[in-house]
């Protein structure tokens, strides 16, 4: 019975991996230093705008698209509160939270930097708030 159990598990692990596989895995351009602005096409395919060139870290390219970003708001585009971009491989994503870098454009993203209280952005657990007396 606890064979019938563990062979029943691992059918299921290895159908999971299967149908992972066959998703979409759409990757980011890797060029050294280069950070990119990724617009959707209308039918539906990426483009990769060149943001800013020799660009030696992924949270400067974050630093730029942020830039860019709040450019964009300056200038009255109101659809403006998230962004995508590329750096060497990655996505980074620009959400009204925080910033999120992926590996791919459809998969798992993860918490890089998050937005402080007016808006900046920081490490996560970097600003430490005095508790409540």
């Amino acid at each position: 019975m606890k064979h019938a159990v563990l062979a029943t598990a691992a059918v299921l692990v290895v159908s999971a991996l299967g149908l992972s596989a066959c998703e979409k895995q759409t990757k980011a351009p890797f060029e050294t230093g280069v950070c990119f602005q990724v617009a959707t096409n209308k039918d539906g395919t990426l483009r990769y705008n060149p943001l800013a060139r020799n660009v030696a870290q992924m949270e400067l390219c974050a630093a730029e698209l942020e830039g860019a970003r709040m450019r964009f708001v300056r200038l009255g585009q109101s659809n403006s509160q998230s962004m995508v971009g590329a750096y060497q491989g990655s996505f980074i994503f620009l959400e009204k939270e925080g910033i999120y870098v992926g590996q791919t454009y459809e998969g798992p993203r993860f918490m890089s930097l998050v937005r402080t209280g007016d808006g900046r952005l920081a490490v996560p657990g970097a600003i430490r708030r005095e508790p409540a007396q």
